[in-house]
């Protein structure tokens, strides 16, 4: 599904009263405050880019999933939900759950017990520097790369219901974000994902509150759709038992091993832009407990996201159409499915509220890859390949710095975008490029203390250069379509899939090929970083209630049973 928005001026939706303007412009006031507040605690390395590492579980678990709340979720799965139905709401739960449990009970302690500052991190404590500098420069660019994605989104939106020019949009909220996170680091972004976390719910729940009680509940709901649709848009497990039998053109193999298995787990436990906030975590217990929080309230963020866009494709007058048919014609497309809400249901106060959580949300995401960026870089490439005898207060300098220069770069990336409709296709296919074969690397180094480092640096490649390779096929011919994700009637997303599931064997294949041709790594090199030959620490003797173990199990119970309720 494509996410940019179509180029031309649309006509201005609505109208700020006075209260709302306040509600706004008192929430940028806020968040700089935050950050200048936070400014004196943010002078070492520690404390500027792992928050000093004293978050709590809920601190952090509320900041994990509120790094991911950015305009892919809040504009792009509302539109995916127009587009295809409530299958969209499979990236929310077996596309989120079960691989949070995992990074919760399995990664999560060899990551906080090696004390490394990043994913890339623990790479090179795995399996050498040439794996750490191929991940850190594809994260680093895929960051840079989403922020501005995020950027041009929420300046899109502004524009399509508010008359803002883009121009104004763009520099007002990156230099807002640029300010927060390079005075307070980690500490500052986290601070604001916790007030951004409860401004988006309280802004986006009016949309699916009045949407419901218009179309008349539930029951109501997917009759309607059903009538305006089919039957396909309101059933989650049923139809994907063959490629022609639910809207996105998918199989329940490619939602279960392409999403499930690899592309959630992949996101989930290797993405720095999530991990980053769990290791800031103060303890073990808490580290472990985080992503489990964040998986509870990840099963409620469909009501949020997905709904609007179900109560759309019910109760619009207009029928939204494709990206390429909007710009050529002047129509909405999906992808204003939120804003066209926003405007449909909400007065004055309520509209500022709303509008409010649209930006903390855009804001949410760019600073989440922003502060990733910035650590990334200072300590994975800056560091070991430019200046590996700086001072803590020279890097803590460098990132002040990066962060400027990421903003920048992202800057240029929203015009980018607007130049160049065809680089959104690029970006959804950005995860199955290199977050599919990184999680082969990553649970290969920590699971099977036979990998090498020749292994984990070449299955990298290869499985990354294997994705790019099948995206550019089926780009120079769709044809290919078929062998790559298995049915001609794929739709993007799902081609996403299966590519990242491919891309994930690659890797897998050649990471056991070439350390099996390979000299194996010493037992004492592997110590503290591969599974049978680490002391994971415990949680502690605390009660059953208190134990990670416990609210994961609840957490699971729950997960089965939604999907059973809405099969």
């Amino acid at each position: 599904m494509t996410l940019l928005l179509a180029a031309g001026a649309p006509t201005r939706l609505v109208h700020l009263a006075p209260i709302d303007i306040v509600i706004v412009v008192f929430y940028f006031v806020l968040v700089l405050a935050i950050g200048w507040y936070l400014k004196g605690r943010a002078n070492t390395g520690e404390d500027f880019f792992m928050a000093g590492r004293e978050m709590t579980a809920w601190v952090a678990g509320l900041s994990f999933l509120s790094a991911n709340l950015g305009a892919l979720e809040l504009m792009g799965w509302a539109g995916s939900a127009y587009q295809y139905g409530i299958l969209a709401t499979h990236w929310y739960w077996i596309g989120a759950i079960p691989a949070m449990l995992f990074l919760a009970l399995v990664m999560m302690p060899f990551y906080y017990i090696s004390k490394t500052h990043s994913v890339p991190g623990y790479l090179r404590l795995r399996f050498g520097e040439p794996s750490r500098a191929l991940s850190a420069i594809s994260f680093a660019f895929m960051t840079v790369l989403m922020s501005g994605v995020n950027m041009f989104a929420m300046a899109k939106v502004m524009q399509i219901v508010l008359g803002w020019d883009i121009n104004f949009s763009i520099w007002v909220s990156s230099l807002t974000v640029a300010i927060y996170v390079s005075l307070g680091g980690l500490r500052s972004a986290i601070f604001n994902e916790e007030l951004q976390f409860f401004l988006i719910w309280a802004g986006a729940l009016l949309i699916p509150i009045l949407g419901l009680y218009e179309a008349g509940g539930w029951a109501n709901l997917k009759v309607q759709i059903a009538q305006r649709t089919s039957e396909q848009y309101v059933h989650m497990w049923s139809g994907l038992g063959s490629f022609t039998g639910n809207p996105m053109g998918v199989h329940w193999t490619g939602m279960v091993f392409g999403l499930g298995v690899v592309a959630a787990m992949g996101y989930w436990t290797t993405d720095f832009l999530v991990v980053q906030r769990i290791l800031a975590a103060k303890d073990i217990r808490s580290a472990e407990m985080a992503p489990i929080i964040g998986a509870g309230f990840k099963m409620l963020v469909p009501f949020i996201v997905v709904l609007p866009g179900l109560i759309g494709l019910a109760v619009l007058p207009e029928t939204l159409v494709p990206e390429s048919i909007a710009t050529a014609t002047g129509a909405h497309s999906y992808n204003d499915v939120l804003p066209l809400m926003l405007a449909r249901y909400c007065g004055p106060g309520l509209l500022g509220l709303g509008v409010t959580a649209l930006i903390a949300g855009f804001m949410s995401g760019m600073a989440g890859n922003v502060s990733a960026f910035t650590t990334v870089w200072t300590y994975d490439i800056y560091r070991p390949f430019v200046n590996s005898r700086g001072s803590d207060q020279h890097y803590v300098s460098m990132g002040r710095w990066t962060t400027i220069i990421g903003v920048l770069i992202s800057v240029g990336t929203a015009y980018l975008v607007m130049e160049f409709a065809s680089i959104m296709d690029y970006v959804q296919a950005l995860f199955s490029f290199f977050i599919a074969p990184l999680f082969g690397t990553v649970v290969l180094g920590m699971l099977w203390k036979r990998a090498t480092r020749a292994g984990g640096f070449w299955g990298l490649l290869c499985g990354t250069l294997s994705s790019i390779g099948m995206w550019t096929w089926v780009k120079l011919n769709p044809s290919a379509l078929r062998y790559v994700a298995l049915s001609p009637h794929a739709k993007g997303l799902a081609q996403d899939m299966y590519q990242a599931l491919w891309s994930f064997l690659v890797c897998v294949i050649v990471t056991v090929v070439v350390s099996l041709a390979t000299k194996p790594m010493h037992d004492d090199e592997l110590t503290g970083l591969v599974y049978g030959l680490t002391e994971v620490p415990a949680v502690g003797n605390v009660p059953l209630y208190q134990k990670p173990l416990f609210w994961a199990a609840i957490v699971t119970v729950v997960f089965f049973a939604l999907n059973i309720i809405f099969w």
